[in-house]
């Protein structure tokens, strides 16, 4: 065996598991917000208290994969090249 042929496989593998999960769930939670869509605060008690809303996601709280933005974007230019 090889010692190229390992980390090709591994490569491989993790490639074809990420696009799977694009396939599945385009959508990821919002890096800034966590999902919530909004920032948590604190009052001066120190309860957790509702924020502004997230300015990335726009209180949406969901983002879009890189791996599906990128799938989007290639089927967009072949569509268009073909017409």
């Amino acid at each position: 065996m090889t010692p190229i042929l390992l980390p090709i496989t591994l490569l491989l593998f993790v490639t074809f598991g990420y696009a799977s999960v694009c396939a599945a769930s385009p959508f990821g939670d919002c890096r800034k917000c966590h999902g919530f869509g909004f920032a948590m605060r604190t009052d001066r008690k120190g309860r957790p208290k509702r924020g502004k809303t997230c300015r990335r996601c726009k209180g949406h709280g969901k983002r879009i994969r890189v791996g599906r933005w990128l799938y989007n974007r290639a089927a967009r230019t072949y569509r268009a090249g073909t017409r």
